[in-house]
């Protein structure tokens, strides 16, 4: 009677996708309020990034393309276009999200006892924190920009001098109008880029993680179903009873680790051109970014400059190793499953239980991956392969010139 009580009251929306239900609300894109207005939002979020990126690219119109310009320029836009892709594509794909967090619901009602409900709890929290951890990076990372992009401006306050000093944006943008007569005006249009971008960035971001962490935990609650049908058999009870309690317990297993597998693959697949298109955009993003930091700092250029290509490279780092550690622990736990199944005792239990655990090593020999398009597969050593091919096309930048 307490067990149902308690599934009455937890409810993953508001005690695991709290922190991205804000973040996501405050973009539009939280798939249970989509109304006219988060419409509206939507699309008037979207169009000032949108807008940034092409006023980023307008450059190319009105001054002369050399190589360090083309860089100069294509270092920040890139990143503005991971922005754009990740946000417009989610929303795309925002009824297959709320149907994944319906079904995630779905399989937490079900859930057999204590112990599995504190499995999930666990990894309920590790979302969460990962959650928080990237909201306060994305946060820092904000202030600083906007520190860095004001800091002329507060010096004049605090040491005035008759001198007067030059104010400059944090990226090279054409508007086609006098940029010092409006210069507030681009710098807010720019300001609200950088908050859309870093809230879109870190919330889809983190919700996507929380869910992979859940299939990770139903993984686990697999793993543990399978344990205790096992240890049924060493009870000194009726020996039929037992029989029929293991195979419920397997069957149990089989179900929610197929569940897991069936979620997994399905958001996947309903992402996979976003999060291609992302990898691509990335490794380029990554690697002009890189080729602008050596820039700044083998030639002289004003310090303060390389903040930015520095945030960029730091956020293109960590996108790619997180989403890659998250891929390479979901396939850590499928093998972790079937490694149980290979040490559990099989071999005491009846012969119509051994054949069907029998079935469960043959389905263990195929390696579960999370892969994009056939070309990648979510693991570190993509990670490692990501970073070395952007480091290669850095020299290969870096030979040009």
């Amino acid at each position: 009677m307490r067990l149902r009580r308690r599934r009455k009251m937890i409810s993953l929306e508001t005690q695991y996708f709290n922190l991205n239900r804000i973040l996501l609300l405050a973009i539009g894109v939280w798939p249970y309020k989509q109304t006219n207005f988060t419409r509206l939002q939507f699309k008037f979020l979207s169009t000032i990034l949108t807008t940034s990126l092409i006023f980023q690219c307008t450059p190319f119109i009105s001054y002369k393309c050399t190589l360090d310009f083309v860089v100069k320029i294509l270092s920040s836009a890139s990143m503005f276009a991971i922005v754009v892709v990740k946000y417009n594509m989610f929303y795309a794909n925002i009824e297959t999200v709320k149907g994944l967090l319906e079904q995630l619901q779905h399989i937490y009602n079900e859930l057999k006892d204590k112990n599995e409900f504190a499995i999930i709890i666990a990894y309920g929290c590790n979302a969460k924190c990962c959650t928080a951890v990237l909201t306060i990076c994305g946060i820092c990372s904000l202030c600083a920009l906007i520190v860095f992009e004001l800091w002329s401006r507060i010096f004049d306050v605090i040491l005035p001098m008759n001198v007067s000093r030059s104010y400059s944006l944090p990226v090279t943008m054409e508007y086609f109008v006098d940029q010092e007569t409006y210069f507030y005006w681009i710098l807010l249009h720019i300001n609200i880029s950088f908050c859309v971008g870093a809230t879109a960035m870190v919330g889809i971001g983190t919700t996507l993680i929380a869910y992979f962490q859940h299939m990770c935990g139903m993984v686990r609650i697999s793993s543990y179903r399978i344990k205790r049908a096992m240890q049924l058999n060493t009870l000194k009870n009726n020996k039929f009873k037992n029989e029929i309690l293991i195979l419920k317990g397997l069957i149990s297993a089989v179900d929610i680790h197929r569940q897991a597998m069936k979620l997994s693959k399905l958001l996947v697949s309903k992402i996979e051109k976003m999060l291609f298109s992302l990898i691509l955009v990335g490794v380029v993003s990554l690697s002009l970014n890189l080729f602008r930091i050596f820039q700044i700092a083998s030639y002289g250029g004003d310090i303060k400059e390389i903040l930015l290509p520095f945030i960029f490279v730091t956020i293109c780092i960590l996108y790619m190793f997180v989403a890659n550690y998250i891929a390479q622990d979901l396939t850590d736990h499928n093998n972790d499953l079937f490694a149980i199944v290979y040490d559990v005792q099989w071999y005491e239990v009846p012969l119509h239980i051994q054949k069907l655990i029998l079935f469960l090593l043959q389905k263990g020999t195929k390696k579960f991956t999370v892969s994009i398009g056939g070309l990648f597969v979510g693991s570190l050593e993509c990670f490692a392969t990501l970073v070395k091919t952007s480091v290669s096309y850095f020299t290969v930048i870096y030979s040009t010139q």
